[in-house]
């Protein structure tokens, strides 16, 4: 499964971005899909996934209420709408598709191109 990770840029804190993640392949309803971020020096940070098969969805307490996940499974892709971002929402934001639910970026087995997002204070 290829992952093409879209959307980033430069916003000013509390605006807003859509990130997309289109997937070339189709998803088994198995799968995860998740959006991980990363800042220089730091690991991979689980920011929130959405089961392929159902509306069960999954967020870090930093960002719940203010991101939310969701997907077009017509389309094969999943998107994560970033509400009243901050500052500290900077990073690398990637997606990768999981066989089980977990927030370690470890068990994320195909992983999209990053996505630079930036949010000026």
């Amino acid at each position: 499964v290829q992952l093409q990770a879209s959307g980033g840029g430069l916003v000013q804190a509390g605006g807003s971005l859509r990130l997309s993640c289109a997937a070339s392949a189709r998803l088994y309803s198995s799968y995860l899909v998740a959006w991980f971020r990363q800042v220089p020096g730091k690991e991979r940070e689980f920011v929130a996934s959405a089961r392929w098969s159902d509306s069960r969805t999954y967020y870090a307490d930093s960002v719940k209420g203010r991101f939310t996940i969701s997907k077009d499974k017509a389309e094969n892709t999943v998107y994560l709408q970033m509400n009243s971002l901050k500052p500290e929402d900077t990073a690398v934001y990637y997606c990768g598709v999981m066989f089980a639910y977990d927030t370690d970026y470890r068990a994320v087995k195909y992983w999209g191109q990053g996505t630079q997002v930036t949010v000026s204070s």
